[in-house]
């Protein structure tokens, strides 16, 4: 995606935009962040993997409502 040069570009934009004391508190963010996305990615994709319901999709509970109200009370 991105070539070495590039990353060091960024780094060094991140570094003058925000300073050096600021920088471990951002990667310690941004590492916590990424910890909490492959944590929930990896959940939704075990509940995905669940029991199945034989056609292939999800069992949704709900009452039918007609889509033409307008027709209906005229």
């Amino acid at each position: 995606m991105f070539g070495l040069s590039e990353l060091a570009l960024i780094l060094l934009v991140v570094v003058v935009v925000l300073g050096i004391k600021k920088l471990p508190e951002l990667t310690r963010s941004a590492g916590k962040a990424a910890r909490i996305f492959k944590s929930e990615a990896k959940a939704l994709k075990e509940q995905d993997s669940g029991p199945s319901t034989g056609a292939g999709g999800r069992v949704v509970s709900g009452t039918v409502v007609d889509g033409d109200v307008r027709s209906s009370r005229s």
